[in-house]
């Protein structure tokens, strides 16, 4: 049975598409059957996979809205082995309006998904930059959580609302919720400011920061304009091996003989550190 992990940031421009493009196919490379979800109503990861988003007739945007259809009408199959994706198109842009008409909103992902876990080892959703219905359905259908930070000072002090938002989610739609990591990207050892602001994340999450940071590099424009991932198109890169360690974890999380820690929220003085209602 799948676990479910939601890549999430409501900052644009951070890398999540990235993330769940390179995790995926690092997952899969590992023999773990995975699907990847794009909720971004830019489509970026449906894009990124060599698909063209307006040329879809059935995608994640369908699945949420018809509650008859089949999920498995709105799979692309074999994008790689082992790695199937739940495509996005133009449509999705309108979906916060209806959406927030539907009885339910918040679970109509969890719902939608629920049938493909038994096929999947591995869940991740890609998430576009805002805090709205979409994101709210990808926490409640999420057992774990993984946020890439740029190293970016303004990116940094925004992760307080998103803690937040999922202190609410906890509250509301899905108690299990968990924090699995935050991917530091963008990564410039060159930078006084990339190094501070890669330091002071660690001071806030502590342990569930990933080790080590995403590098900065030229590689990953040359690999999206390919339509590939970074472990294929570069396979040496080292990105492409952090990204595989990630994966790993990301496993182990969903074994559940893992011993691997799972933190809900930030303790207490990481949240007055990111500026949020302590709980």
């Amino acid at each position: 049975m799948a676990r479910i992990i939601a890549v999430i940031n409501q900052k644009g421009g951070v890398g999540k598409t990235t993330a769940v493009y390179n995790i995926g196919a690092a997952a899969a490379e590992l023999g773990y059957k995975t699907l990847l979800v794009d909720l971004d109503p830019q489509a970026a990861l449906t894009a990124s996979v060599g698909l063209h988003p307006s040329r879809l007739h059935k995608s994640i945007y369908h699945l949420l809205l018809a509650k008859e259809l089949d999920p498995q009408q709105t799979l692309i199959k074999d994008i790689r082995p082992n790695l199937d994706i739940i495509p996005a198109n133009p449509e999705l842009v309108q979906s916060d309006i209806e959406i927030a008409q539907q009885i339910g909103r918040e679970y109509l992902l969890q719902e939608a998904l629920y049938p493909l876990k038994p096929d999947y080892d591995l869940i991740l959703i890609d998430n576009g930059p805002s805090l709205g219905v979409l994101t709210i359905n990808a926490l409640t259908a999420a057992d774990g959580v993984i946020i890439p930070l740029i190293c970016e000072y303004l990116a940094l002090r925004g992760m307080g609302m998103l803690i937040d938002m999922m202190r609410r989610v906890r509250e509301h739609t899905n108690p299990d919720l968990k924090i699995l990591g935050v991917l530091i990207t963008m990564y410039d050892p060159k930078s006084i400011h990339s190094r501070e602001v890669y330091q002071e994340a660690k001071n806030i999450f502590g342990s569930y920061v990933f080790e080590p940071p995403i590098p900065k590099s030229s590689r990953f424009a040359e690999a999206a304009a390919a339509q590939r991932p970074i472990i294929e198109y570069d396979p040496t890169h080292p990105a492409a091996d952090i990204y595989r360690s990630v994966a790993q974890r990301i496993i182990q999380f969903s074994n559940p003989q893992a011993t691997l820690p799972s933190p809900t929220v930030p303790s207490h003085s990481q949240e007055e550190v990111l500026s949020t209602p302590s709980t």
